[in-house]
């Protein structure tokens, strides 16, 4: 059985935890309405529409 023969130390320990706490972007799809980004599955928050029908009423500010 393998058996480290060093102690890792702390910041070595810390450097690899930390290659995993990286952000990631959230996947967006383009709305076939208005053609803006919004997240799969959501109504678009540029026209209001979801899957072709108007769902929300949408006032400009």
């Amino acid at each position: 059985m393998a058996v480290p023969k060093h102690r890792a130390s702390k910041s070595r320990k810390r450097m690899h935890r930390s290659i995993n706490m990286k952000l990631t972007l959230p996947g967006m799809t383009k709305c076939p309405e208005c053609g803006g980004l919004t997240p799969p599955h959501k109504v678009c928050i540029h026209c209001g529409y979801y899957k072709g029908n108007s769902v929300v009423q949408v006032t400009e500010a």
